[in-house]
């Protein structure tokens, strides 16, 4: 089966491309695509513990078994923001 994987933010950067095609077979879950992943862009190697999984615009887990044509969406942690100038305590 066919699906298509979108990558966010650093994980995006670090393979070059925001989509990864992957053919995996039939009754395959999450596991197996980071695995490919694993294969495909080893550069992604540190970051593909730690990620968030969506498939069609809805949070799963990891063990969720995907569809033929399935859109998954790779999430990795983030951080960050700014802090409101209301909240700083003046010196």
């Amino acid at each position: 089966m066919h699906v298509t994987v979108k990558l966010f933010a650093l994980i995006r950067e670090k393979a070059g491309t925001d989509t990864l095609a992957l053919d995996l077979p039939h009754g395959a879950d999450l596991k197996q695509v980071v695995e490919a992943i694993r294969h495909q862009q080893p550069a992604l190697e540190p970051y593909l513990d730690n990620l968030r999984f969506s498939i069609d615009m809805d949070f799963v887990e990891a063990d969720t078994t995907l569809h033929d044509g399935d859109e998954v969406v790779l999430i990795p942690p983030v951080s960050g923001g700014y802090e409101c100038s209301a909240s700083r305590q003046n010196p």
